[in-house]
């Protein structure tokens, strides 16, 4: 269960990249609720501030994911990911990965020079390991960061067939990640029906996947470009995760009823 909710706050948050974060308001808040089979499993809320960050302009985004229900009985996870990316590059400038998940906890911070392409990591769980410089790839972008590409791309570069490709910093790895605009369609919710694009990540099959485009994601086809639902066909049931509410989106979401 643990890398299943891992899992759904990765896809959430490395959807997209943003280059200039025009279109997204200070104080825009999307809550997701996470099911696994017929159980309510969790919810992941995504929260983005405008502020200053070694005195530039970034936008704080905070990710935070939790387990509800039944599933917290046995299970508690208290996830929190931020992340200060710049308005002027719209690139990450300073990442924060604190989780507690069972008995296992994590917290790293990871600061980057895109201008060397390296980054440092700072273990605050562990202080006496110090902070270590890693060699980065041009671009690279965190979980959170990541979240905002397809957002301020214009719809042009989002046509059916389109593939983007990202690098992704999670924990302490590097991982390379493709996304393929597969089609249109529209999506019922419970806010009422919208048009969506449909999108579907290349993932690695095998220990947790079907197979390698076993996730399907579905994003407002708008200038919000909002992730509306996800559904990941694992190795061993399903996992969905549906926007559950929205406050302070830029642009009207189209919902008919």
């Amino acid at each position: 269960m643990k890398k299943n909710l891992y899992l759904i706050m990765l896809l959430l948050s490395s959807l997209i990249y943003a280059q200039k974060l025009g279109n997204i308001n200070s104080g825009e808040v999307l809550t997701y609720r996470i099911h696994y089979g017929i159980l309510n499993a969790g919810t992941a809320t995504l929260t983005a501030v405008k502020t200053n960050y070694q005195n530039q302009p970034h936008l704080h985004v905070k990710g935070a994911g939790r387990t509800t229900g039944i599933v917290r009985t046995f299970f508690k996870v208290e996830d929190v990911y931020e992340s200060y990316i710049s308005q002027e590059t719209g690139l990450p400038s300073y990442y924060i990965r604190n989780v507690q998940e069972g008995s296992y906890s994590q917290h790293l911070h990871t600061a980057f020079n895109h201008n060397n392409q390296t980054l440092v990591l700072t273990d605050k769980k562990n202080p006496a390991n110090g902070s270590k410089t890693i060699k980065s790839v041009k671009d690279v972008q965190d979980m959170l960061s990541a979240f905002y590409y397809l957002r301020s791309l214009d719809s042009s570069e989002l046509k059916v067939g389109t593939v983007k490709n990202l690098n992704i910093w999670i924990d302490d790895e590097m991982f390379p990640f493709q996304l393929r605009v597969a089609g249109v369609e529209n999506v019922r919710t419970k806010f009422g029906t919208i048009n969506c694009l449909k999108i579907i990540p290349l993932v690695k099959s095998g220990r947790v996947f079907r197979e390698k485009e076993g996730v399907t994601l579905w994003v407002s086809n708008d200038r919000n470009h909002i992730p509306i639902s996800i559904k990941a066909e694992l190795a061993v049931g399903s996992l969905k995760a549906d926007l559950n509410q929205y406050q302070n989106v830029k642009y009207p979401l189209a919902f008919r009823k």
